[in-house]
């Protein structure tokens, strides 16, 4: 494939047109134009508490890819599913474009003891039935017992092979192999994006080599990515979600741009490691989701500061459904001192469906956030409060969609709705998946959406014009920006009205100092014994490190929760729980799991003298 660039390949990326062919076919190109430019970078801090960083360039990591692709060519047939239980670091890096360069249908996962539920993995495993599993060798002695067990299940349709990517890596490269292998095309399946959800079994996306090079460019757009030697991606999300495979993989390849990458768990320990690391380099681009912004508030110290450099930032990309406006002003008071730009700051709005990227806010403009009247807001309109005694819930703009379109429509009717009104997201673009994995009759519904018309309700559009994908958010459009106010799933419906969970949780957070941030669920259950008497409303809540549990303050905390969500939402709790740190149940991407500690509650398994659940979820 030819890639076409300026002479030198240090000038503007290729015009959106030029979007074709594969990854594969995009690093063949930095390879050739660039070889001993930096291609990804990893920051060690479990062998050295400063970092120590081991950097690919694009000659060596394309030698190691083509060495995995051929070692994979003797395992797997082209569509082979590739499940990918590799640590993060460069190996799954490797692993990732390897599958991909052989044709293979990769599955980016974890390994066992990860931090996810090791039933997940195996549920996951059992739907995508792969042919080979990928790890590392320093963790086959961990794979190769997790995968025999779940064989022993009997889910697997064939034969199982687990290799080590790094022993891939060193057999002696067959050229013969190489260049006779079956080249993948962009309609071709490239991965299978398993969504980070609460169920027990999520979907596993249909990503082809087209959706996620279209999407790895719209990210580069957003971002105003155009020149590859003045820009640098960084990020410690994990490699197995979607947003951190596009920012730490897929864009950076597209573009022949640094990847810098860290574990998750080096950001965790301390969030300070990874603001060092985009203070390091030029034109930083990075992503968090929301909580994740706080937890940098919190846990940073002033003598960390002094070490910053965030005005060498371009971006720092909220992709938390909703944004919450107060982190937004809390993170850029803090680190303001450090040449952190408030334009830095862009909330954005994505999902695995659609690749990962959708939204991104302006470029070179602060947050845009608007006060909505909350009583007219719950009736499904944004407007402003009607007066200065009106209640108000504040709303924080995505952006406009990049190089794909955007509808909202009324979720009953598939009608498109006017701007200002709330109404489904729907969205439009060669970004966006095929379908579910082996669901057939939820891809149809989900993914080939038709819009109707108001008048009969007959297809608003000429036929071939393309389907649309029904996301599950809600949003209304407003004076040219999507405000995202939450899920279908999990509205929460009193007296007709519709109660966002997201905002009765920031309101319980604010309510106590013993309430944690971003470690709060809101959600309902029946009530009178589910004979049609109606639901309620349960507040989860983890209490927060500093506070000492003792009985007197675990009533005053609850008094005062109740209190607060009566006043600012009119809604009379039926349960308040307070937990113990780290018993609220999140997603694999950190965000907190509704569905799931909703059927916690529902089973009994909180443990109310240890304010605990079964790890199980």
């Amino acid at each position: 494939m030819n890639i076409s660039t300026t002479d030198d390949d240090s000038g503007d990326l290729p015009a959106v047109p030029a979007r074709a062919g594969t990854l594969a076919d995009h690093l063949a190109h930095w390879a050739e134009h660039a070889p001993d430019e930096p291609a990804m970078t990893f920051v060690d801090y479990e062998r050295d508490r400063d970092g120590a960083q081991t950097t690919l360039t694009y000659r060596e990591l394309r030698e190691r890819v083509r060495a995995v692709a051929v070692g994979l060519g003797r395992i797997v047939q082209p569509g082979d599913r590739v499940a990918l239980l590799t640590p993060q670091n460069l190996d799954y890096v490797v692993a990732f474009l390897g599958a991909l360069a052989a044709g293979a249908v990769a599955v980016p996962l974890f390994p066992p003891g990860y931090g996810v539920s090791s039933g997940r993995l195996a549920a996951v495993l059992a739907d995508c039935d792969p042919r080979c599993v990928m790890t590392s060798a320093s963790l086959l002695d961990q794979v190769e017992p997790f995968t025999k067990e779940w064989l022993a299940g009997g889910p697997a349709t064939g034969e199982v092979t687990v290799a080590a990517v790094d022993q891939l890596v060193d057999e002696t490269f067959d050229d013969l192999a190489w260049a006779t292998r079956p080249p993948s095309a962009v309609e071709d399946v490239a991965y299978l994006q398993y969504t980070s959800g609460s169920t027990r079994v999520p979907a596993g996306v249909v990503i082809t080599h087209r959706n996620v090079v279209v999407n790895a460019y719209q990210a580069l757009a957003g971002h105003q990515v155009r020149n590859r030697g003045d820009h640098t991606t960084v990020s410690w999300l994990p490699l197995f979600h979607d947003m951190g495979l596009i920012l730490s993989i897929a864009g950076p390849i597209a573009a022949g741009v640094h990847s810098v990458i860290l574990d998750p768990l080096a950001f965790v320990q301390r969030p300070s490691r990874w603001l060092r690391q985009v203070s390091r380099y030029p034109g930083v681009v990075t992503a968090a989701p929301n909580f994740a912004y706080d937890y940098c508030v919190k846990r940073v110290k002033a003598a960390d500061k002094a070490e910053l450099r965030l005005d060498r930032v371009r971006s720092f990309a909220n992709g938390a459904e909703p944004v919450r406006a107060g982190t937004l002003r809390r993170f850029y008071a803090a680190f303001a001192e450090c040449g952190l730009r408030e334009t830095a700051l862009r909330p954005t709005y994505g999902l695995a469906e659609a690749t990962v990227l959708v939204c991104v806010s302006p470029m070179d403009e602060g947050p845009t956030t608007v006060f909505a009247d909350s009583d007219v807001l719950a009736l499904g309109h944004l407007e402003p409060p009607a007066g200065p005694a009106a209640k108000r819930t504040e709303l924080v703009s995505s952006g406009a969609p990049v190089d794909q379109e955007l509808r909202i429509v009324d979720p009953v009717t598939c009608q498109a709705v006017p701007d200002g009104t709330v109404g489904e997201i729907w969205i439009r673009g060669d970004n966006v998946g095929r379908g579910y994995w082996r669901q057939e009759q939820t891809s149809a519904e989900v993914f080939r959406a038709v819009l109707r018309t108001a008048a009969t309700g007959a297809r608003a559009e000429t036929p071939g014009t393309g389907s649309w994908l029904r996301t599950g958010d809600l949003a209304s459009w407003y004076e040219g920006g999507l405000f995202v106010t939450g899920r279908i799933k999990d509205m929460i419906i009193v007296d007709g009205r519709n109660v966002y969970p997201q905002d009765v949780e920031s309101t319980v957070e604010e309510a106590h100092p013993a309430v944690g941030r971003h470690r709060t669920a809101a959600f309902t259950v029946p009530t009178a014994g589910g004979g049609g008497g109606g639901e309620g409303v349960v507040v989860v809540a983890e209490r927060y490190h500093a506070a000492d549990g003792a009985a007197d303050e675990t009533g005053a905390v609850a008094r005062a929760v109740r209190a607060a969500v009566s006043s600012e939402h009119n809604v009379s709790l039926h349960d308040f729980l307070l937990v113990e740190p780290g018993s609220v149940p999140r997603t694999s991407s950190g965000k907190i799991a509704r569905r799931a500690c909703r059927q916690a509650y529902l089973d009994g398994r909180w443990d109310i003298r240890s304010g605990s659940i079964g790890r199980d979820l």
